[in-house]
């Protein structure tokens, strides 16, 4: 299943500049994550600060 980002987001972007498929962008207070494009590698979850991204 795709990754998800928590409300925890803090919204630094450091998981946007980490994903190898521009899965990532900003939102509306926090990052989401596009399910269709992302592969689940979890290259997100390794850079959060605050632990947001997770598998769904």
């Amino acid at each position: 299943m795709a990754y998800v980002i928590s409300d925890e987001c803090v919204s630094c972007g450091a998981c946007a500049a980490e994903c190898p498929v521009s899965a990532i962008s900003e939102g509306d207070g926090k990052y989401v994550i596009d399910a269709d494009a992302c592969v689940e590698c979890g290259a997100c979850a390794g850079v959060c600060p605050v632990g947001a991204p997770s598998a769904e």
